[in-house]
């Protein structure tokens, strides 16, 4: 049975300061980089062959301390953008607060937590689900069906189409969701990737 491990990146500056990131390319901070050797350390008993991250700084230095910590560190990584963050549109860059005053909470809301509303000029969870899933079915989980454990370091909304599509969850469950920064979630799956156990890594 193999084991599928997510980890959403560890903290970024824009994260810190209470920005729309999406597909800006952002470094980690302080905190981000022990977030992620945190999760190599929660990891070690965890022996990877192959790692998948995003084409972003923040995602690829977390897997990479990940792997660092998880004494694993040659283990092949390949990056795609189809695992990059939701695109934000014209929201990238604002402050969060700022949007919500402007805008409404409840429709800031919606736009962060909902399936298939975008923000302006940018992607909707359902959006973002359209090139992850396919990367995902195509590329990762033929590998976790013959029993390897494979590691996929992302963002909060790719990672929220993939738990979404693994757990069969409905769009108004999904709009609970929440990943947080650097804490691993480890699945056990049977070769026709039915969730067999699901454990979220916390010290």
């Amino acid at each position: 049975m193999g084991k599928l491990v997510l980890v959403r990146h560890g903290q970024s500056q824009w994260n810190l300061e209470n920005r729309f990131t999406g597909w800006e390319d952002v470094a980690l901070t302080e905190l981000g980089r022990d977030e992620a050797r945190r999760s190599g350390r929660l990891l070690r008993d965890v022996r990877f062959d192959r790692a998948f991250t995003s084409d972003l700084q923040r995602a690829a230095r977390t897997l990479d301390i990940v792997l660092e910590e998880n004494r694993n560190p040659t283990v092949p990584i390949d990056a795609d953008r189809a695992l990059n963050e939701r695109h934000y549109g014209s929201l990238q860059g604002l402050n969060k607060a700022e949007t919500a005053a402007k805008y409404g909470d409840e429709q800031v809301h919606i736009w962060r937590r909902s399936y298939d509303v975008a923000p302006p000029d940018g992607e909707s969870l359902k959006d973002t689900a359209a090139r992850t899933l396919p990367y995902f079915e195509s590329r990762i989980a033929p590998l976790v069906a013959q029993g390897q454990n494979i590691l996929v370091v992302a963002h909060g909304n790719s990672l929220r189409s993939i738990v979404m599509d693994l757990e069969k969850l409905s769009r108004e469950e999904v709009m609970e969701l929440n990943i947080p920064t650097g804490v691993p979630i480890v699945y056990e799956l049977d070769e026709k990737l039915n969730v067999r156990s699901k454990v979220i890594l916390e010290e």
